[in-house]
């Protein structure tokens, strides 16, 4: 093995390591997928030696820069670039959807909340397969979270979601609230949210961008919709 392949080799384990320990200290459980930033193209490529010493800089940088990876846990994920390694538990999170301008263009991102209340911006591009890992941590999220969020409405909370808020009876926003037995569908369509009644007429629409825990409000619409429907 040659100096440079040796070096890499060991900045990985050593990389490997700290992303353990943060996993274990935030109780995030058993690794189950890994995704790394995508290959670098030819002309920006560095040398290993360069490579190693991005990796285990101080300031870290993008999340595309090299030796970044995300890795999802069965209860929450870590988030490494640099020597910065954040862990987010899917039960506590709050995540977001938002558009950034990058060095490619226009993008989506996911910004979610780690253990130490520090965002974490994970944007498409970043790390290869997006649209999995995308998919992943906002059914993960929904999956620890509207558990809990159904039973306290149950005991009659109300939740907001940003400008939303739901209770088991209705939904609402500054300018407006139905039952759920008034409801037909909830859509997120073109950057907002838009309650409709009878499938045509759109009683309100609020901007999806940023809305805290849009994905556990969506499963929660759904559900109590349903139920309203079905109790009709």
């Amino acid at each position: 093995m040659n100096g440079a392949a040796g070096d890499r080799e060991r900045a990985e384990e050593l990389l490997l390591a700290r992303i353990s320990a943060t996993a274990g200290r935030a109780r995030l459980g058993r690794r189950r997928v890994t995704y790394r930033a995508p290959p670098t193209e030819p002309w920006r490529r560095r040398s290993a030696t360069a490579w190693m010493r991005r990796l285990l800089r101080a300031d870290g940088g993008p999340a595309g820069s090299p030796g970044a990876r995300l890795d999802l846990y069965e209860h929450g994920l870590t988030a490494a670039v640099g020597r910065r390694i954040h862990a987010v538990r899917f039960d506590s999170t709050v995540v977001r959807r938002c558009t950034v301008l990058t060095s490619r263009g226009v993008t989506g991102a996911l910004v979610l909340v780690d253990v130490h209340g520090e965002r974490v911006v994970l944007r498409r591009g970043d790390f290869a397969r997006s649209q999995e890992w995308w998919s992943l941590i906002c059914g993960a999220v929904v999956a620890a979270q509207a558990p809990r969020a159904l039973a306290a409405l149950r005991q009659g909370a109300r939740l907001a979601f940003g400008s939303l808020w739901v209770t088991a009876d209705a939904v609402g926003c500054a300018r407006a609230s139905l039952r759920w037995t008034e409801v037909q569908r909830i859509e997120v369509r073109g950057g907002f949210v838009a309650v409709r009644t009878d499938g045509r007429r759109l009683v309100w629409a609020t901007a999806a961008s940023g809305t805290p825990n849009l994905c556990v409000f969506r499963f929660l619409a759904e559900h109590l919709a349903r139920a309203g429907r079905d109790d009709d």
